[in-house]
Parts: structure tokens; sequence; C-alpha cells
């Protein structure tokens, strides 16, 4: 009986039979560098393949949406007047929530999550 391989050969297998047979360099962007526009490098190595599964099931962290948030809150303040009690109500939130975005992504900084 001959030896069960282990995954990893036969994948290995798999993909020496495709460059053998030319059919991966029919890809697009073979031999090219991956570009990575999404924050991928900047990801802590640990993180990549968890992150990339939630990107890919539609997940975004609440960092990015408290961001959204930032942004929203930013544009609606430069439309009223700066002297008015909603644009102090308004800075006022704008403050808070970017206290919040920056204790939480130094906490991800620090390893922790």
């Amino acid at each position: 009986m001959a030896n069960p391989r282990t995954l990893d050969e036969q994948i290995a297998e798999s993909i020496r039979r495709s460059q053998e047979s030319g059919e991966l360099q029919t890809a697009k962007d073979w031999g090219k560098r991956t570009a990575y526009a999404d924050g991928y490098e900047e990801t802590p190595e640990e993180y990549r393949m968890a992150f990339k599964a939630l990107k890919d099931s539609g997940y975004v962290p609440a960092e990015v949406e408290m961001m959204k948030a930032l942004a929203d809150k930013r544009a609606r303040l430069s439309t009223i007047d700066a002297s008015s009690s909603e644009a102090l109500a308004l800075k006022r939130e704008i403050s808070e929530l970017q206290l919040k975005v920056s204790v939480r992504l130094e906490n991800i900084a620090r390893g922790g999550y």
C-alpha cells in the first residue's frame, strides 16, 4: 500500500502540475506582485488571515464604522453655522468619538483587540 500523502504534499503536486501545464501563466496577474490597497500589508501578520476572512464575509470592524461616523459628522459640521448650539454639540460628539477611536486603535497597536 502506498504511503498516504499529506495535504501539503497534495497541494504542492497540484501546483507543480499546473505550472508545468502552463495553466498558472494564463492568470492575469501571473508574475506580478500582489497590490494590496486595503491595508493588508499594514495589518499585523497574526491578524491578516482572520481579518481577510471577516472582510470577505462582509464584516466591517467597529473602528471602521466609527471612522465613517466621524467623517459624516465632520461633513455635517462644515455645513452649519460654527457658532450654533448644534455645531457645539456636534463638535463635542466628534471629540468624544475621536477619542474612542484613538483608544481602540492604540489598544490594537499594542497587541490587544
